[in-house]
């Protein structure tokens, strides 16, 4: 496994990832491409530090992200259910006028 084939995995994830968030409207889908364009990210962050410098602070680093990464998929989450039960849609377009 080398460097270059770890960070064109990550930039095919990122570029899956791009697609759903700008291709899709329902807010979940929209989440979900976020994700992978997050996790892109990270799999090449995490995949320099390992083959450049194998310090375990870039391992932390990573993991830190990652948990700031799941609290914010879950208040996204949150959203998209409240935004469902308020107007019973799940749809990008809705959600500008959720605060009313």
């Amino acid at each position: 496994m080398t460097l270059q084939l770890v960070l064109i995995t990550a930039a095919a994830i990122f570029c899956v990832g791009l697609y759903g968030a700008l291709s899709q409207q329902v807010v979940v889908m929209v989440m979900m491409g976020l994700e992978l364009m997050i996790n892109g990210v990270l799999l090449a962050g995490g995949a320099v530090w390992w083959f450049l410098a194998p310090a375990p602070t870039g391992q932390v680093l990573v993991l830190l992200i990652l948990a700031a990464m799941t609290l914010e998929m879950a208040m996204g989450f949150a959203v998209a259910v409240l935004l469902h039960r308020q107007r019973g849609t799940d749809m990008t377009d809705m959600a500008g006028d959720l605060a009313r």
